[in-house]
């Protein structure tokens, strides 16, 4: 126990020695704030969006298809074989199956929504961390957090809050790339 009790104290310890006197100053941003209020992220969202919606058309007509299927196969049955019955059954089970699979194919975890997700907040993720790091180092902060994140913050002053300095860097960033690209359409 005393053991423990030291290694515990040597842990807290470590970082006030590296630190020397001055406490460790630390800030936070909310990421959902940033990306509701980049335009690049809400334009991708609605893209990913419409996706979705599309993807969930196609699942649902397929399950129509199969419910029609299914309806003809009731009205049928009475005149089929024991044998077409057996390869009908088979043949709406394939079917039904392949509506599950598509399904899990678009929305499971490994979905093509999931990717898609991340193939379109990567940009800004990265943008944001470039900016976080930038910020961070001009401010000397030695810790900056999300947030939105997993991370349980129970309380944290206003005055730690970056997320502003971070969107505005953003937009900054932002008008200069329109900038460059009316003057490249202007040359062209």
């Amino acid at each position: 126990m005393k053991r423990i009790l030291n290694l515990i104290f040597i842990i807290f310890m470590i970082p006030s020695i590296f630190l020397g006197q001055r406490g460790a100053r630390i800030a936070y941003i909310d990421m959902d704030i940033i990306l509701n209020n980049n335009k690049e992220f809400s334009t991708a969202n609605i893209l990913l969006d419409e996706k979705i919606s599309q993807w969930k058309k196609e699942i649902e007509l397929k399950k129509i298809k199969l419910k029609q299927i299914q309806d003809q196969f009731k009205v049928e049955k009475i005149l089929l074989t024991p044998e077409l019955i057996e390869d009908r059954e088979l043949e709406i089970r394939d079917f039904a199956s392949e509506i599950v699979s598509l399904q899990e194919k678009r929305f499971g975890p490994n979905g093509d929504m999931i990717i898609q997700k991340n193939q379109l907040i990567k940009p800004v993720q990265d943008q944001v961390l470039s900016i976080v790091q930038d910020i961070a180092k001009e401010r000397k902060y030695d810790f900056v957090f999300d947030r939105s994140s997993d991370i349980i913050m129970l309380y944290s002053a206003k005055n730690y809050d970056i997320s502003d300095l971070v969107l505005k860097r953003i937009q900054v960033q932002e008008r200069i790339k329109e900038r460059k690209d009316k003057i490249s359409s202007i040359k062209n």
